[in-house]
């Protein structure tokens, strides 16, 4: 398959995680893979984070590419999309996963940590849909995949910024699904529940049992599990779904 022929994915938050599962599952022969990674804490620690998901990726067939990218800024997120589109002249494929936590209960929740949440979660996806979406416009063809949250559904205690995040997330999809599908686009997004990921890992054992005993299943998921719903999203299987949220939460939500 020649270069110019290959999907092209997009990835945000790829280096890690659920993230990292989502760059996996487009691990192929006939795709690209490009994601970000951003951490001011540790810049050096995700950087080492991202080069072992290209590696991963190259090591199943696929070809990756890592870049830190603050999605919050939409001069960063454009100079990012630049430079795929100058690489490969297309984008097929966006999954919009950034996304960061500083909880606390609503009562001693600064600004800051309102707006931090926001920016990365929220404005990041506004930002990456918007350039994405125009390059998938002159092709009248695109996936957007944006990843949610139950409790941007059921809400929880702790989490009012970033629940408030997700539910936007959950109305960005529906907007967007609107205004593109005539233009060959549809746009998804996937709930996950307790997943087990290094956010979650932090939890303590007592918030972890009483998380465990909400899941009809009765065990935690696994980032595979929220990656293969967004590969069928992705997929020409799914090219009659839009406007859609998928939960992969073992049936915290029915």
């Amino acid at each position: 398959m020649k270069k110019e022929e290959k999907r092209v994915v997009v990835v945000t938050g790829g280096s890690r995680g659920i993230g990292r599962a989502i760059c996996l599952a487009f691990a192929a022969p006939d795709k690209q893979v490009f994601f970000n990674y951003f951490s001011p804490a540790d810049p050096e620690g995700e950087k080492a984070h991202a080069k072992k998901t290209e590696a991963l990726v190259k090591e199943a067939g696929g070809f990756a590419k890592s870049a830190s990218v603050n999605v919050a800024l939409e001069t960063d997120v454009k100079a990012f999309f630049k430079e795929v589109l100058d690489e490969t002249g297309r984008i097929d494929i966006l999954v919009n996963n950034a996304g960061i936590t500083k909880d606390k209960l609503l009562m001693r929740m600064t600004e800051q940590d309102w707006d931090a949440v926001l920016d990365v979660n929220l404005k990041g996806a506004f930002h990456c849909t918007r350039f994405a979406a125009r390059a998938m416009i002159q092709k009248r063809y695109g996936r957007i995949i944006n990843i949610a949250s139950i409790v941007g559904v059921i809400g929880n205690p702790g989490q009012a910024n970033y629940a408030a995040s997700k539910a936007g997330i959950i109305g960005l999809t529906k907007t967007s699904a609107r205004e593109f599908a005539q233009r060959g686009i549809t746009v998804n997004a996937v709930a996950p529940g307790f997943i087990e990921t290094d956010m979650t890992a932090a939890l303590s054992e007592k918030v972890r049992a009483s998380m465990l005993g909400q899941i009809p299943l009765g065990r935690a998921g696994q980032p595979e599990d929220v990656a293969h719903a967004v590969a069928f999203l992705a997929s020409d299987e799914a090219t009659y779904i839009t406007g859609q949220v998928i939960h992969v939460s073992g049936g915290m939500y029915i």
